[in-house]
């Protein structure tokens, strides 16, 4: 039982188990008012809450944590091994401990011992904040949200044709003509270089890694209003804030176009730590097949001259693919088989399953369903090896959801889409095939009603699920 006597020890010496301990300080204080404090120590006390991390690996998300009735002890090897350790005993207290005003009642936690580790390494979700515009604020919040369900990664889809995101200063007028406007013709927005790189901070501190796309040669309206020179005409076009896809591209014979790329992954890269760069290549419907592999190798060799890892959408496939790059599976299957052939890894993202901004059924208010309609169960009963079939185990990454915002205007809008079914599929990350049951998850999402409501989630309360 947690109570106004309870510290939180950590091995002395250790810079990142004190940062670990503070944000579970932070999830415990505001609903306890306890004002629990950390403290290092030189051995393991007899009461409280006792961080350690053992042996000398630094990488490894695998925790194991023990409660007894006087002492809850964490360890891992690694400080993300202990954040995904302190997510599990957030979830084992009762939900108000999500409040952020104190809270009567008493502070009781189950004893025992979980030992816990991931099945995927590469446990995301994406952002689409081009289509419409999502505030430093929304992403944090989006963040802390994802991380509860021990997600790792947060792909930002930066640009598309309805909007530009993000600041690149060799290429000022992405954010003056670009960034204007949103779908529907609302004001959008950018964010600043150091408004991206608090982001990342933000995420770091979380175990999150941002990845960030910039969409292209497709998907590319937003660029080519800004800057004639990236037309084949030398025209300026139009900026656009329809839905449509499939009818922008890059001029790919111009060399100013890799000065572009170049410039824009370079500013990037500068500003990102994570190892991904996603260069899109999605539904590039008016660029000939022809202009498209040339230029998908040439923007996969930028990105490698920099240090980084390609990531794209699965038709990059159609290209030379390095064995380091990531194809991300969402549409066909046979282009994530052709980037395995040629020793590239896959990202599994089936819109069928995986996508957000899935309606989940014909009466939700918000969302799109070309891929179909997804509710609760479907977004869960799937696995990634028998959905990607002939895809080896040994070649995926991990999972990712996707939400396409063309129809989501807000936070509240993007909760009621991500929420319930983010937690089923950042299950799928996390835990085996032969551990998974939708009979039984149900049930522990229903139980899941109390948190959502504690941390103001406007989720969906879909009627296959017994909310408790």
């Amino acid at each position: 039982m947690l109570s106004a006597q309870t510290v939180i020890y950590v091995q002395n010496g250790s810079e990142d188990l004190t940062l670990v301990a503070n944000y579970l300080a932070g999830i415990l204080n505001p609903a306890t008012g306890f004002g629990i404090k950390v403290e290092s120590v030189d051995q393991a006390p007899t009461s409280g809450i006792y961080f350690a991390l053992t042996g000398n690996e630094k990488s490894g998300e695998a925790y194991e944590l023990t409660i007894t009735e006087k002492l809850i002890s964490l360890s891992s090897s690694s400080p993300a091994g202990l954040f995904y350790g302190i997510q599990t005993l957030r979830h084992l207290l009762p939900a108000s401990i999500e409040k952020s005003s104190v809270q009567e009642g008493q502070w009781l936690i189950a004893t025992g011992t979980i030992k816990d580790s991931p099945t995927f390494g590469y446990r995301g979700a994406m952002l689409d904040v081009a289509r419409h515009f999502f505030s430093v604020e929304d992403v944090k919040r989006f963040i802390d949200l994802i991380s509860i369900y021990k997600m790792n990664a947060l792909h930002l889809h930066l640009s598309d044709d309805q909007g530009w995101r993000i600041e690149i200063k060799s290429w000022p007028n992405l954010t003056v003509v670009g960034s204007a406007k949103e779908v529907g013709g609302t004001e959008g927005g950018f964010y600043t270089q150091e408004e991206y790189k608090g982001i990342v901070k933000y995420a770091q501190d979380r175990f999150v890694t941002i990845v960030p796309e910039i969409d292209m040669p497709g998907h590319t309206n937003s660029a080519l209003a800004s800057y004639a020179e990236l037309n084949c005409d030398g025209k300026a076009t139009e900026t656009y804030t329809g839905i449509d896809v499939g009818f922008s591209t890059f001029c790919t014979d111009k060399e100013v176009v890799y000065e572009f790329v170049d410039d824009v992954v370079r500013e990037l890269v500068e500003m990102t730590p994570g190892p991904y760069i996603h260069i899109g290549g999605d539904e590039s419907h008016v660029t000939a097949m022809e202009d498209y592999i040339p230029f998908i190798e040439r923007a996969q060799a930028i990105v490698k001259k920099y240090g980084k890892t390609v990531m794209g959408w699965d038709e990059i496939a159609h290209a030379k693919l390095e064995e380091s790059s990531v194809v991300q599976w969402w549409a066909k299957v046979e282009n994530a088989k052709m980037g395995v052939e040629q020793g590239a890894k896959v990202l599994v993202s089936p819109a069928t399953n995986a996508y957000l901004d899935m309606q989940y059924d014909s009466t939700t208010r918000i969302g799109l369903h070309w891929a179909g309609y997804t509710e609760v169960d479907n977004a869960y009963i799937w696995d990634p090896v028998d959905i990607a079939k002939g895809i080896p185990a040994e070649s995926m990454i991990g999972i990712e959801a996707p939400i396409w915002t063309e129809t989501i205007t807000n936070m509240d809008e993007l909760e009621y889409m991500t929420f319930p079914r983010l937690p089923g599929l950042a299950e799928i990350g996390w835990t085996p095939k032969s551990a998974r049951d939708w009979e039984t998850y149900k049930v522990r999402l229903g139980n899941q009603k109390a948190r959502f409501e504690a941390l103001e989630i406007d989720f969906y309360a879909s009627k296959l699920v017994p909310w408790e």
